[in-house]
């Protein structure tokens, strides 16, 4: 089995403070930093770009930048998020003329690829797709803004895609974004996802003024990951 990787989501910090709140959710125990990047366009919102990206790297973080595409078409700016210094660059397949070149663009300038699937979204995309895909996501709630309520039904789809990754015997990570809170992420896992997005989980909690304000809801997390594989 994987290791758990919790990934808290940027679009939930304070940008006026970014770097410091990134910097203090990785010294709380975060594993990976996720961007969720929105184009007013596929999603109702309008969020942030490259330059984001590239202003974390120089402010020193070295932990891996995980960028989730919500825009439409893709690969305009998929070289410009991995000059930037993102590690993981996943898209949404609708949002693609050409999926497996996407795929392929990605892994061309140096950063790990994946695919991203709304609640509705079918999953055949990957009947094609598995020998590109370093991550899938599976969206939890309907993309586009912060703070949603998980959406049920979407631990069948988890199910689904564990099956998936494991028949095909491929290093693939499955992560999911929308919703996970403390008293949701162990049945999560146990439906078999190992990386977490938890945007508003993480960057709501405690207090401004506390300079370990992420450290309990971080180890809450962990500790309700830690009983799923009991």
């Amino acid at each position: 089995m994987k290791d758990n990787w919790i990934a808290p989501s940027i679009l939930s910090a304070d940008f006026a403070r970014l770097g410091e709140e990134v910097q203090q959710a990785l010294k709380s125990g975060a594993d990976v930093v996720h961007f969720d990047v929105m184009d007013n366009h596929y999603v109702p919102n309008l969020t942030i770009g490259p330059l984001v990206c590239e202003a974390l790297r120089k402010h020193g973080v070295t932990a891996p930048i995980d960028v989730h595409l919500m825009i439409k078409p893709v690969d305009r700016i998929i070289p410009d998020f991995a000059k930037a210094g993102a590690s993981y660059i996943t898209f949404h397949p609708e949002a693609s003329d050409h999926v497996d070149r996407s795929l392929q663009l990605i892994r061309d300038n140096g950063c790990k690829s994946g695919l991203v699937f709304n609640p509705g979204t079918p999953l055949n995309y990957l009947d094609y797709a598995m020998d590109k895909i370093d991550m899938i996501l599976l969206m939890s709630v309907n993309p586009g803004f912060g703070g949603q309520s998980f959406i049920p039904y979407v631990i069948d789809k988890i199910h689904e895609v564990r099956q998936r990754i494991d028949a095909s015997g491929r290093d693939i990570r499955l992560e999911i974004d929308g919703g996970v809170k403390v008293d949701n992420i162990r049945e999560i896992a146990a439906a078999g996802c190992d990386t977490f997005v938890a945007g508003s989980a993480v960057f709501g909690a405690g207090k401004d003024s506390d300079p370990n304000r992420y450290d309990s809801i971080i180890k809450a997390l962990r500790d309700e990951l830690a009983k799923a594989r009991a």
